[in-house]
């Protein structure tokens, strides 16, 4: 299969299948290892990189804004017309009173001031995908799976989000906009007012999708198809999980052991019985749990690009290599199977 270039919804941009996430940099990885990432994965026909003005994760103030500067100190010594270059504006009721002093709501002025420092940090003149970064009102989140509405909290009018991002394409300093953590509801509502008013169309929808977290299937997947708006899947590999390390080892290096807060998803009855099952039909087909987990992602018709990231070029070159393997009808029977006995155990 190798490297392929889809359009990414109703724009005009042609990214990699794969992307290049980097919110180990800063962190886990120091600069110059991160360059070397972004080097190799260029050098390899990957396009697309995606980061976030609150990156590394975790999320630290002492750490905040230092994903971005490190990916700026690369693309400035790049073509930057050959770089697709994602970023994202964090939203409200998550905490971070160090980004942006607190400051998330997705009004004029916050999107401003977020869009115009993300440039400078990135050293370009222009975002080719600015994406909110997960929905501002009330909605389950990152691990959480049910809608509670004693959670309920005040969010910006999707008109006036809309609005002020349309403001910001006209002055060029974004291109096209792209939604992330979202569900089916806030989806629709970005869609209708962007068709009622005449305003800017989101383009993509970067939501977790996975061996083991399936929701994009059965919540967003027909919406995706019939509206135009494909997914950019992230975690594909859940965090690790589904490299089986954490089975064969549960004190693994990683990301899982290293922070506290990544287990939140992971930590539900049947993930560790399904992800014992994909390990062993990875064991069959004589390929790693890791390469099983990514060609099963990179097949998706739905999926016009996956964001994986890795620590160390060892994992970097793997995660690529994964896009090679040649993805079958019987695989794809042998993975339903699988997911019909361990159905969707880490939304």
């Amino acid at each position: 299969m190798g490297i392929q270039y889809n359009q990414l919804g109703d724009s005009d941009l042609k990214v990699s299948n794969i992307c290049l996430g980097t919110m180990t940099f800063g962190q886990q990885n120091t600069e110059k290892e991160a360059h070397q990432q972004l080097d190799y994965a260029f050098s390899q026909g990957v396009n697309f990189i995606d980061t976030a003005e609150m990156y590394p994760v975790p999320p630290r103030a002492d750490t905040a804004y230092s994903t971005e500067n490190i990916v700026g100190s690369w693309v400035e010594k790049n073509s930057r017309d050959k770089i697709i270059l994602a970023t994202k504006a964090a939203g409200s009721a998550r905490g971070m009173p160090w980004v942006r002093e607190g400051n998330h709501a997705f009004n004029r002025t916050n999107l401003r001031s977020a869009v115009e420092d993300s440039l400078k940090r990135l050293k370009t003149d222009y975002i080719d995908l600015y994406q909110l970064h997960w929905p501002e009102r009330n909605t389950p989140m990152f691990g959480q799976y049910l809608f509670d509405p004693e959670q309920e909290c005040e969010y910006t009018a999707f008109a006036e989000t809309l609005e002020a991002l349309d403001e910001l394409i006209k002055e060029g300093k974004i291109r096209h906009i792209g939604l992330s953590n979202e569900w089916p509801w806030g989806l629709m509502q970005f869609l209708n007012v962007s068709e009622r008013e005449s305003l800017p169309k989101v383009v993509s929808m970067q939501n977790a999708y996975n061996l083991i977290n399936r929701t994009y299937d059965s919540s967003l997947r027909e919406m995706g198809y019939r509206e135009n708006v494909p997914l950019l899947a992230y975690s594909p590999l859940a965090f690790g999980h589904l490299s089986a390390k954490y089975i064969n080892d549960p004190v693994a290096q990683g990301r899982v052991n290293l922070f506290d807060g990544f287990a939140q998803r992971y930590e539900k009855p049947a993930v560790t019985l399904a992800i014992g099952a994909y390990a062993d039909f990875a064991h069959d087909l004589q390929i790693s749990s890791a390469t099983l987990a990514l060609a099963f992602t990179y097949s998706r018709w739905f999926c016009a690009s996956t964001i994986i990231g890795a620590t160390n070029m060892d994992q970097l070159k793997e995660n690529i290599d994964a896009v090679n393997f040649e993805w079958g009808e019987d695989m794809e029977e042998a993975i339903e199977i699988i997911h019909l006995r361990f159905f969707n155990p880490a939304p």
